[in-house]
């Protein structure tokens, strides 16, 4: 006999669980479905952090009898579970992450939602969200209306130290099973585990681990809701040890460390100046040069050795730039998490001030130039353009946050402001083969480009894959980069 422990996310309370404890038990194992310190409407628990709730599941399994204990944690509910299985790691068969990534060793929940310390009253509690926001802490895909209006109802204030407060675990659950339950009306499937897998940061690479495997539910977020039947019998699946293991790719480089245009193009130095978070790649021309600000993607882990700008993909647009004539200034930005966006754009701004304030730039002729996951930035710029902006250009961009993103401002979706304001041209490269989640983004964006009448110019790479400058290193893919660096510096008077 199997015992699931259910473990909640924010705002809610043990009573979620409802429909699908009573079908694990009726199928013969034992369900609990857990209200967690402070989460039950009651004003105690005051000075109740993430410590309280790993403690509150600790009690709990210490109490079961039954020898296979699987945890299943929702949303912030697998910060919790996470923190009692390193406490219990002997206790515990297996973890499920419901619909949740897997958060890094010292992340707290906050880095994966929503802007929850900035709303947090006197009492130290974040109050939960309207109906209008409801879909920023996930998707609702599937959720009947009578479920979704006790959803309202019963959601109660999170403390907020729950939120903010780090997970430390020691290790000791390191080597427990791990099963990712992916709700795929969210946008989220195991393509996309395996793109994230084949790009190589360590975080992601490690899901290749023979621990983990990964199962799909067609429904969203809130299966507990919208598919209950159908998630006690995945979740016993899960149990049982069922799912996709993923595979790591047979070059164990990690992408965003193969060189850039191996074999096909040699990109020589340039003198390079570092200031702060932003480099400078300098041309051997006088006078005031023109500039392009290269802006990598994200989320990156704030531990990724080299940072972006000593990568070999920004390192060669670089020193491209610069050989073209321009400065090209490249910077490390604190896109670290999906609520990170905000501080990036900080970031960007400040380079973007400190490369228009060098006398050695023409600050009247300036290009942003946005990769991957960093083009939601690009939205601010497309959305009130200065000016001295005279080109904004995108590689294999997102231009619209993928489903699950909900933690991302509504600010940050350049599909949304392309063509509001009169800005400048933009300059944007399509990989032939994208995921399709990101090619839909791009999709949308011309779409709502072509309707409101902005300029677009695109640059295609029939055979490239999202990086294909370090995946596809082929003629096809040097041409169409330097097709696209010919378009942006035409646009800069170059």
């Amino acid at each position: 006999m199997t015992a699931f422990v259910l473990v909640p996310g924010s705002f809610t309370g043990g009573w979620v669980w409802e429909e699908t404890a009573a079908r694990l038990r009726k199928a013969g194992d034992e369900a609990h479905p857990v209200t967690l310190t402070g989460m039950d409407g009651r004003r105690e628990g005051a000075g109740t952090g993430l410590e309280t709730h790993v403690e509150d599941l600790v009690r709990l399994i210490d109490g079961l009898t039954e020898t296979e204990v699987v945890l299943v944690g929702h949303g912030y509910g697998l910060h919790p579970v996470l923190g009692a299985a390193d406490r219990r790691p002997g206790r515990v068969a297996r973890i499920v992450a419901l619909d949740t990534p897997l958060p890094q060793d010292g992340e707290p929940a906050a880095r994966s939602v929503p802007d929850p310390g900035g709303r947090a009253g006197a009492d130290g509690r974040v109050s939960p969200p309207t109906r209008e926001t409801r879909s920023r802490w996930g998707g609702l895909e599937g959720v009947p209306a009578e479920a979704l209006a006790r959803l309202e109802r019963l959601a109660v204030p999170q403390p907020a130290a729950t939120l903010t407060e780090p997970l430390r675990p020691a290790g000791a659950a390191s080597a427990l099973p791990v099963t990712g339950v992916l709700c795929t009306a969210g946008g989220s499937d195991i393509s996309t585990i395996e793109m994230l897998v084949e790009s190589g940061p360590p975080r992601f690479r490690a899901l290749a681990d023979d621990r983990f495997r990964f199962l799909e539910l067609a429904t969203g977020h809130w299966p507990m809701l919208s598919a209950p039947a159908e998630l006690a019998e995945t979740l016993r699946r899960a149990a049982a040890g069922g799912g996709h293991r993923v595979t790591a790719p047979a070059d164990e480089r990690p992408t965003h460390l193969r060189p850039f245009l191996e074999g096909v193009r040699d990109v020589p130095e340039v003198p390079r100046e570092r200031h702060g978070r932003v480099d400078l790649h300098l041309p051997d021309a006088a006078g005031p040069r023109p500039a392009i600000v290269f802006v990598h993607g994200g989320p990156v882990d704030p531990d990724q050795r080299p940072t972006p700008r000593d990568t070999p993909i920004l390192l060669g647009y670089g020193r491209l730039a610069a050989g073209a004539g321009a400065v090209g200034a490249t910077l490390d930005h604190r896109l670290h998490g999906l609520a990170d966006h905000a501080l990036a754009a900080e970031d960007l701004a400040g380079a973007v001030a400190l490369v228009r304030a060098d006398p050695r730039v023409d600050g009247e002729r300036i290009a942003l130039w946005f990769f991957s996951g960093g083009a939601l930035l690009a939205a601010d710029w497309l959305a009130a353009p200065p000016p001295w902006l005279r080109c904004v250009a995108a590689t294999y961009p997102m231009l619209a946050p993928l489903p699950g993103w909900e933690a991302v401002e509504p600010r940050f979706r350049p599909a949304d402001a392309v063509g509001t304001a009169d800005g400048p041209p933009v300059v944007l490269t399509r990989a032939g083969r994208e995921h399709p989640v990101i090619a839909a983004t791009v999709e949308a964006f011309l779409t709502a480009a072509g309707r409101r009448g902005a300029r677009v110019e695109t640059v295609d790479v029939p055979h490239g894959r999202h990086g294909f400058e370090l995946l596809d290193p082929t003629e096809e893919s040097a041409e169409a980069v330097e097709r696209a660096v010919a378009a942006v510096l035409s646009r800069l008077g170059e």
